[in-house]
């Protein structure tokens, strides 16, 4: 005997329809998986770990200044020490000469060369990026004149142009971000360029053109996104030449004389005459201190590196 099913609906529940991610979600998504990838090649580089330490120790110190030494170590009326004083249990680095802690200087002017190392990093590398994706999107007289401006600064010391730079103008810390971020920013151009000129040859550029993509939408949707890791990497290894140029200024008596910085510290320790007089510990910290951040940062920027660009086969 055969059975017929009755007619109707069905009884067993259908399962409810599961709400896709939105674009925006699925950016993100992606997003963080990339975030996570990275990391984790990261991670394997060990001298890359130790730079990343050093600089969050380094960033720590700088944030917690004010609460740490205060304000007041910059001051040279309320100084509690005698000048140029050996360290000691109350100073453990020993004083300047007006008295003040070395210590809370050092601490101190940790806050200013890294504001100024990165603040100036960060305007080389976007002019070196501006130009560079330009130069190698519009080609033709335009790159042209871009290229022969960029050779004429590559070709041209760094430090006289930023010291030619910072004794025209004022003396005040924009003057010494703007003199090293105008002059240090040739080799990203160079490289964003050619760069620029291997994605602009790749097929899905030829369509996004087809289709009637402008200069804008292939520069920011397509041009930028992949040259941004290099634009990452070329950023951590210019903050540590930053760092030291902005050094070099401030002991050249080029820098903001009313703010304490490492290269000012030396700069007050040679006209002190530390050096001739053996007063080790005027010169030592702020020159380890400028040492150590500017190894880390191009540590760094070689893990950065090699994360990115596997083929550099830069040693873990």
């Amino acid at each position: 005997m055969t059975t017929t099913e009755p007619d109707g609906p069905m009884t067993a529940e259908t399962p409810p329809r599961v709400a896709q991610p939105g674009p925006r979600t699925l950016a993100w998504q992606r997003r963080r998986r990339s975030a996570a990838r990275f990391w984790k090649q990261y991670r394997t580089h060990r001298a890359g770990v130790f730079g990343l330490a050093a600089l969050g120790l380094f960033a720590l110190i700088a944030v917690t200044a004010p609460l740490t030494v205060g304000s007041d170590v910059q001051s040279v009326t309320s100084a509690p020490g005698d000048p140029l004083e050996s360290p000691s249990a109350e100073f453990p680095l020993g004083t300047d000469q007006f008295g003040r802690n070395l210590l809370g200087l050092v601490v101190w002017g940790a806050r200013v060369s890294l504001l100024v190392g990165l603040l100036a990093a960060v305007l080389s590398v976007a002019i070196g990026a501006l130009i560079g994706i330009t130069a190698g999107h519009f080609r033709g007289w335009y790159a042209t004149v871009l290229m022969r401006i960029t050779d004429w600064f590559l070709v041209m010391p760094t430090l006289v142009l930023a010291i030619a730079l910072a004794t025209v103008m004022t003396r005040s810390l924009g003057t010494i971000i703007l003199a090293i971020g105008v002059t240090t920013w040739p080799t990203t151009a160079r490289l964003v360029r050619a760069q620029t000129l291997a994605v602009e040859s790749r097929p899905y550029i030829e369509r996004a053109k087809a289709l009637g993509g402008g200069h804008w939408h292939i520069m920011s949707r397509h041009v930028l996104p992949n040259v941004m890791p290099l634009v990452l990497a070329q950023t951590t290894l210019i903050i540590s030449s930053a760092i030291l140029a902005e050094a070099t200024l401030a002991f050249l008596g080029l820098g903001d004389p009313t703010v304490v910085s490492w290269g000012g510290l030396l700069q007050d320790a040679r006209e002190a005459g530390a050096v001739s007089a053996g007063k080790w510990w005027y010169l030592v910290p702020p020159g380890v201190a400028i040492a150590v951040v500017a190894l880390a940062f191009t540590l760094c920027g070689r893990a950065v590196e090699s994360v990115l660009n596997p083929k550099l086969g830069v040693a873990r």
